[in-house]
């Protein structure tokens, strides 16, 4: 992550949400949708539909290679087709970026990307609870992938801490950032 500069202020109208698994994308993508009155992409919700498959039984079947083929071209077609009115937010699956010709086309793009930072374990208590997560095997290895993923997610356009608070509180921390400043959004009630 850059912190010579702030990032200019959005003239994409697409947000990628990225971080590892548990720090709330989803949860986090959809309330931010709301309040920007823009449409919510789930980047793995789309491979599923796209698979008739959970993400799990897509690692269990065809293996995490045959997955990440299925994602990065996806994703290439997210970034390559702009919102048909307003905009979107996507929520990026935890390995998404962690793929070096993901990264890249973000780049290429130049793709506001947003981390939700979670400490590694508070993430590891919500997977713990979670079903379906293909890539948590036990604590070490979950450990070991966070390490791994971390440069990753550290080159975001910007980072928020989205730990044990409210997903209300990290949407207000990502609106106040200075990318967003003079950008139009709902407030709560409105949402």
């Amino acid at each position: 992550m850059s912190t010579s500069q702030p990032p200019p202020p959005i003239t994409t109208r697409t947000l990628y949400l990225v971080g590892f698994m548990g720090c709330g994308k989803t949860t986090v993508g959809r309330l931010l949708a709301q309040r920007m009155a823009w449409k919510f992409v789930d980047l793995d919700q789309l491979i599923e539909e796209a698979e008739g498959a959970t993400v799990a039984e897509i690692f269990a079947r065809a293996g995490e290679a045959a997955f990440r083929r299925r994602e990065q071209d996806l994703l290439r077609r997210i970034v390559q087709k702009g919102p048909a009115a307003g905009g979107r937010v996507v929520a990026l699956g935890g390995g998404t970026i962690a793929q070096p010709a993901n990264l890249e086309l973000l780049q290429r793009a130049q793709a506001i990307t947003i981390w939700l930072q979670c400490p590694v374990d508070q993430l590891l208590m919500r997977v713990a609870l979670m079903p379906n997560r293909p890539l948590f095997r036990d604590e070490a290895s979950f450990r070991r992938l966070y390490e791994e993923r971390l440069p990753y997610y550290q080159q975001a356009a910007c980072a928020v801490e989205s730990g044990p608070g409210d997903p209300r509180e990290v949407v207000q921390q990502i609106l106040a950032l200075p990318i967003f400043q003079g950008m139009p959004c709902l407030t709560e009630s409105e949402s």
